[in-house]
């Protein structure tokens, strides 16, 4: 075998323009697959880490309008209508359905988030000015969205209607000018503008705003300032908005360790067992994990598809180391006669020939494998990613590149075993 070896690579040296041109579409084919699938990986964890960050396994519970079968008539055709469109106060999520709920569930509930959303404001501060997201949220949100706080503390139920709010220290330098420290800014007063009114606050904490990671989309992107969420107190937030008692929506935090399609579905029965009797409007329950699913589903199927399609190079490679083969053998036809004359078996013949193949797809494979790791970190380096390389997908190329070989130099090498040795030593 060694003696195959060393043959093959004298006659690869020997032609070494040839024998790299043969490993073109092989390097070809092996680098856009291993890029194509690096980026892919990438790619998926990087929505991933994205969504998990957003709380991939929280469960959103809200209400939506029922769908009523219409007959439209001509064909049997039937239409989904959906009135009225707007919730009345009876058709919300009141605060004894949550209560009810935590008795059933307590010990799959890790928290649940309450919110009132006022809309987006602004704090002006002679030329100094800073924008803000205003919204009224309940005590549990803080610990369940892990706002790391610097100074005070964040808003509690007993607050009530207090015009209190939590500050980020990112607002703290655009509406005082850093001239307050988070330890300074705690009961200072501000003028918030929202929804065109002008309400007073004391700020009775400050939190640490961090910039949204590389990769995530940023709401406020196109902004000229920076645009910092400020929470109020959910009565508060509810009195300011003049918003009924009860929620179009909220969000329930799972316990660690939860089966969170199980307990999706049995958030969902438990609250739409309460709309029973509402011609209207139902309780539904979602959550970032089955979106997530969705998503990584639908971008392994686009990789996979895309991979089929840069596989095909690969066929045209082996389709060139055969050819090439058949070129060499044609060349080699007295070398093939000399060595059957001096009594070389028809096995040793085709031996030589099936690993000289497999030699040429074998460096073009690892060839290829460094042009699709190169390809893929620089591919997800322009997306902001870190690059997932596939160790399952580098040993699969190696060994599909070698498969190659195998395949496409055999009927090369066969034809070459058969020679007739005479008729070979004639050859011109």
């Amino acid at each position: 075998m060694l003696e195959n070896i060393r043959l093959a690579l004298s006659g690869l040296l020997s032609n070494k323009m040839r024998a790299l041109l043969t490993m073109l579409g092989i390097i070809i084919g092996i680098g856009s697959v291993i890029a194509i699938v690096t980026v892919g990986n990438s790619l998926t964890a990087s929505v991933s880490d994205s969504m998990s960050g957003l709380g991939a396994n929280n469960v959103t519970v809200s209400i939506t309008q029922k769908s009523t079968d219409a007959d439209a008539g001509q064909g049997g055709v039937r239409v989904r209508m959906f009135e009225p469109s707007t919730p009345a106060g009876e058709d919300l999520l009141t605060d004894e359905m949550i209560a009810e709920y935590r008795a059933a569930f307590g010990r799959q509930v890790a928290a649940i988030e309450l919110t009132e959303a006022l809309g987006r404001g602004t704090v002006t501060n002679g030329a100094l000015s800073a924008g803000v997201q205003a919204m009224g949220v309940n005590g549990e949100y803080g610990a369940a969205e892990g706002i790391e706080l610097l100074a005070g503390r964040f808003v509690q139920d007993a607050d009530g209607e207090r015009q209190l709010a939590v500050v980020s220290d990112a607002f703290l330098q655009d509406a005082f000018g850093g001239a307050l420290t988070p330890q300074s800014a705690v009961g200072q007063r501000f003028t918030l503008a929202v929804n065109g009114r002008l309400l007073t606050f004391y700020i009775l904490g400050v939190y640490r705003y961090e910039e949204e990671g590389t990769g995530a989309v940023s709401l406020t992107a196109f902004l000229d300032e920076t645009v910092t969420p400020l929470y109020l107190p959910l009565a508060a937030a509810k009195k300011i908005a003049g918003a009924a008692a009860g929620y179009q929506s909220f969000t329930v935090v799972g316990s660690a360790g939860a089966d969170t399609q199980q307990f999706l579905s049995d958030t969902e029965q438990f609250f739409a067992s309460y709309y029973t009797r509402n011609p209207s409007y139902t309780a539904a329950a979602g959550s970032l994990s089955s979106l997530l699913e969705t998503m990584t589903g639908m971008l392994g199927t686009v990789s996979l598809a895309v991979s089929a399609i840069a596989g095909i190079s690969l066929l045209v490679g082996g389709i060139g180391v055969m050819n090439i083969m058949l070129v060499s053998i044609t060349e080699r036809t007295r070398e093939i006669g000399v060595r059957k004359a001096l009594g070389a078996k028809n096995s040793a013949i085709r031996v030589q020939f099936v690993v000289e193949a497999m030699l040429i797809c074998l460096i073009g494979g690892i060839l290829g494998i460094l042009v699709g790791l190169g390809l893929g970190s620089l591919g997800a380096g322009l997306m902001g990613a870190p690059a997932r390389v596939s160790l399952s997908t580098i040993l699969l190329a190696v060994g599909f590149s070698m498969g190659i070989g195998v395949f496409f130099g055999y009927y090369p090498a066969n034809k070459a075993a058969k020679m007739d040795p005479i008729e070979a030593l004639r050859y011109e």
